[in-house]
């Protein structure tokens, strides 16, 4: 029979027997943030379009391109979100944190949206991990975002990644840079590609994030804006640069920098990867201290980044490091008969309430199958109960690793009792 729909082009499912991978990212995420004061925000998967033109910039590719936008019944458009700042700033202003005790700290796990070609390391629906903080404009709270990201990698073992940073300073001092990109690349006009054209009249800056090749060679040439910062934006980026020194973090200064979106101020900085292709951002983020007043709010100084999750994956497995499994069934429990079968599902669920993994037959299986799955999810023990067992109280508990039985009392907390002490003694042993 054929499947009348497949999964969306662009899109991944992510199965049981994998899930864990991402969990253990999770984790890892969630423990880091933790460390640095970071608390976790939510927010819809769609907001309002205008939105993410005022945020991330009606001069960027994802806003001009790659958004999914859409009408909804009552004539409003909605867009799925392509990224995950604009909407934790909608919900910084809309709920009032600029009245709590600054700095707010969040961090958020999200999906993201963006109609692109699909290839490895880009889809059209992704996930990321981010962070972001508001109400600091210090160059110390750069450097420890930009630590918080490196910590990560370096718990997840990851080898090679390297860090890049730049400043793409104020509206100030980014006036005179947008004077000498223009006068630099108006010599060059007529040979742009067409999205060039455009970026030169509305953001040049952009010119330098151009991917054709010959653009790319032009960009080569252009002016740097490190040599255009003010005072003020030199002297910070310079601290960040201290304070990434004091806790040993390695950079490179690239002055080519710019990101893909409109909003960044200052500090930006990109962590790459050179196992996973061209895509080879695993982590980009920097300081957006205009954002918050462009959305509608008073001025309030904010930065952060946000990790691609199927890129690290993707990295993890082109350095061969090995997510670890989750442990295994710790014991099943099969049975005969009516009776012991029911009594298979009270000891399971006594043993689940006290926090171990415990399975036995919801199919229908006879005992011969019952002991094949067994083996299959790698429990580490397992007993059957028929009539004899339910009738003396008492069973025989096998250890699958080494073959070992010893009986073991049916009565509940005799049960767990002598059960935990086995799975111990197990876990020792090895």
């Amino acid at each position: 029979m054929a499947l009348i729909t497949k999964k969306p082009r662009g899109t991944e499912d992510v199965l049981p027997r994998d899930s864990y991978r991402w969990q253990f990212l999770e984790n890892i995420f969630r423990e880091e943030a933790r460390a640095f004061g970071y608390k976790e925000m939510r927010t819809p998967v769609f907001e309002h379009t205008n939105l993410f033109e005022r945020g991330v910039g009606d001069t960027t590719d994802i806003v001009q391109k790659e958004m999914y936008t859409f009408l909804t019944k009552g004539g409003d458009s909605i867009t799925l979100r392509p990224e995950g700042t604009a909407g934790a700033c909608r919900a910084f202003l809309e709920h009032g944190l600029h009245n709590d005790p600054l700095p707010i700290k969040a961090y958020y796990l999200t999906s993201c949206y963006r109609y692109e070609k699909p290839q490895a390391g880009r889809l059209r629906e992704f996930h990321q991990f981010g962070m972001e903080c508001y109400g600091t404009q210090a160059p110390a709270a750069d450097a420890e975002l930009i630590t918080a990201a490196a910590n990560i990698f370096e718990r997840l073992g990851l080898r090679g990644i390297s860090l890049e940073i730049n400043s793409i300073g104020c509206p100030k001092c980014r006036a005179e840079y947008h004077k000498a990109l223009t006068e630099y690349y108006s010599q060059y006009r007529e040979t742009l590609c067409e999205d060039c054209k455009s970026r030169l009249e509305r953001n040049p800056m952009r010119l330098l994030d151009c991917k054709v090749p010959h653009d790319h060679e032009i960009a080569k040439g252009a002016p740097m804006m490190p040599d255009y910062l003010c005072d003020e934006c030199r002297e910070h980026f310079e601290g960040v640069k201290e304070y990434l020194d004091a806790n040993d973090v390695a950079y490179t200064v690239n002055p080519t920098i710019v990101r893909g979106l409109d909003y960044y101020t200052k500090t930006v900085f990109e962590f790459l990867s050179g196992d996973i292709g061209a895509q080879s951002a695993v982590c980009a983020g920097g300081r957006y201290d205009g954002l918050i007043e462009e959305l509608g709010g008073n001025p309030m100084p904010a930065l952060g980044f946000a990790a691609g999750i199927e890129r690290l994956l993707l990295t993890l497995d082109a350095q061969g490091i090995e997510i670890p499994a989750p442990a295994p069934c710790d014991i099943y429990i099969g049975s005969m008969g009516e009776d012991a079968h029911k009594k298979a599902s009270q000891l399971c669920n006594i043993l689940r309430k006290a926090g171990m993994y415990a399975e036995f037959d919801v199919v229908g299986r006879g005992l011969k199958a019952q002991m094949k799955y067994a083996n299959k999810i790698g429990a580490k023990f397992s007993m059957v109960l028929g009539d004899d067992e339910i009738a003396n109280g008492v069973a025989k508990l096998k250890n699958m690793d080494n073959g070992e039985q010893s009986e073991i009392p049916l009565e509940d907390e005799a049960f767990v009792k002598e059960f935990t002490a086995a799975k111990l003694a197990a876990e020792f042993a090895e």
